[in-house]
């Protein structure tokens, strides 16, 4: 658990609800925490389910593993230590986006189960883990950044599936398999999950 430094802080609550953002909005805010081996899909699942989402109408953002180290985890490497705070750092911003009413898709390797139960702490009712399963061979077959070879060659220390461990999801709300899935097909599967789960079909009571 990370130890709060700051003092003198209060929580200020909003003089909008929950109820009224999401409502207004269509869909129920959420994470959808994609997690899986380098190479698995979860970049592309992640870019096209936005890209679907956005044309029904809902409002979705992509938070992408290489996208926030460019930033927000600029001064983040990849030794346990600094994966554990890079997935702490994007649990939060995640919880923040899904309670303001938007559809949060994170594609992180995220290879830590006490990693990613602390995300779903930080989001509670509303994260959903959905594992992007492919075997590892289909994996380094794939290999579409060249990491694989580099990390055989000893290249990249610490690298997920070949020189540090992946925890698969023990439980996940959702598991779409890439090696028998094509990319039309995953992204149909996970648009039905989300529509059956995160769809509002009539107004929320904000009595």
């Amino acid at each position: 658990m990370t130890q709060q430094k700051s003092t003198n802080i209060h929580w200020h609550a909003g003089n909008l609800s929950r109820e009224e953002r999401w409502g207004a909005l269509k869909a129920r805010g959420c994470t959808l925490w994609f997690t899986g081996l380098s190479g698995a899909g979860k970049s592309t699942l992640a870019l096209a389910l936005e890209r679907e989402l956005f044309a029904k109408g809902y409002q979705v953002y992509v938070l992408d593993g290489d996208n926030v180290r460019q930033g927000l985890n600029a001064n983040l490497g990849f030794s346990p230590e600094d994966r554990a705070e890079n997935i702490r750092r994007v649990g939060e911003v995640a919880a923040l986006f899904a309670d303001a009413g938007l559809i949060t898709i994170t594609s992180f390797i995220s290879p830590y189960r006490a990693d990613r139960k602390r995300a779903r702490a930080a989001a509670k009712d509303r994260f959903h883990e959905i594992y992007i399963h492919a075997e590892l061979d289909t994996c380094e077959r794939r290999d579409p950044k060249g990491l694989y070879k580099r990390a055989r060659r000893g290249e990249i220390p610490e690298f997920t599936g070949v020189s540090a461990p992946y925890e698969a999801p023990e439980a996940p709300e959702l598991a779409v398999d890439t090696d028998s899935l094509s990319v039309e097909e995953s992204v149909a599967r996970i648009v039905g999950y989300v529509e059956k789960n995160f769809v509002i079909t009539r107004a929320i009571s904000t009595a």
